[in-house]
């Protein structure tokens, strides 16, 4: 039997958020079997944000979650964390908009959960289970999902810009290898965008310290890359953390060629709403977190 998971002591992150440039300060809180992942703005009296699809608000250049108008933003690296690492119930309590970006990846969130000890539950997980092909496309974007057995990320990524490039990565996603292959990779911009992004009230918050920024040549962060295809790693990191909104671990090959926020959340809807292409395993071990509102008592 695989165990659901859940960790074993709670703990606190702070930091500032990308786009808000708000500090916010984040408390992780263990949970029962079939709680589910869910988010709860403590500075504000809000509902629960259950992370499921009827969670996805919006993709403004970051994932953004919420319910009855309340929402959090950026919250796939946190998310892709959750998923790589094989959390399955978790309270995040956070006293802002948006997560903090931490060091523009993973990493951070990574170590604290680990950390924080991951804890074997007593159900077993239930899987969302592809079972036919289905593909979501976008003009030249597209994104395939397969039957496979376990969970396997194909990315293609084809930037005109002469370090990045067309780069491609396959990884087996579990545990060990996100950690290893995907979780130190950080965001990455433009430096010619981001006049733009600062008229549009984004990147608020973001430095050399927390996001790769290229000019028309090279990596300007003095310390470089920290792999020659971050980029593509990067990409599949924000992936991972927009198929949490599956509400269950994905069971499937997803084959993604230049996709980013806004058509993984339309491959998510078209996977849910097609129920001839999946199937949960086991389906007696479903949990519904939907149906399953845990006390916030802490």
């Amino acid at each position: 039997m695989t165990e659901q998971k859940t960790i074993k002591n709670d703990f606190y992150l702070e930091g500032v958020g990308l786009h808000s440039g708000k500090n916010v300060r984040i408390h992780f809180v263990p949970r029962g079997e079939g709680e589910g992942i869910i988010f709860q703005r403590v500075d504000k009296q809000a509902l629960p944000i259950l992370t499921n699809i009827e969670a996805i608000s919006e993709a403004n250049f970051a994932t953004i979650i919420g319910t009855n108008g309340t929402s959090i933003s950026t919250t796939e690296h946190l998310l892709a964390a959750i998923v790589g690492l094989g959390i399955d119930n978790l309270l995040i309590e956070v006293d802002g908009p948006e997560i903090p970006i931490m060091d523009g990846s993973s990493q951070v969130f990574v170590e604290a959960l680990t950390d924080a000890g991951i804890q074997p539950l007593n159900s077993e997980k239930s899987y969302v289970e592809v079972s036919k092909p289905l593909s979501v496309k976008v003009e030249d974007r597209w994104i395939t999902l397969y039957p496979y057995d376990g969970l396997k990320v194909t990315f293609t990524i084809d930037y005109p810009h002469p370090l990045i490039g067309r780069q491609r990565l396959s990884v087996e996603i579990n545990p060990e290898s996100f950690r290893k292959e995907i979780a130190f990779a950080r965001t990455f911009g433009f430096k010619k965008d981001l006049a733009n992004f600062y008229a549009m009230g984004l990147a608020q918050g973001g430095t050399l310290k927390n996001a790769v920024v290229l000019d028309e040549t090279h990596v300007i962060n003095p310390e470089g890359l920290r792999a020659r295809d971050e980029f593509v790693r990067h990409k599949i990191l924000d992936l991972l953390g927009d198929i949490a909104l599956l509400g269950h671990p994905l069971r499937g090959h997803i084959v993604a060629y230049k996709s980013g926020h806004a058509l993984h959340h339309k491959m998510v809807h078209a996977l849910m709403e097609r129920k001839s292409g999946w199937s949960y395993r086991p389906a007696h071990d479903l949990y519904r977190p939907a149906l399953r509102r845990p006390s916030f008592a802490v």
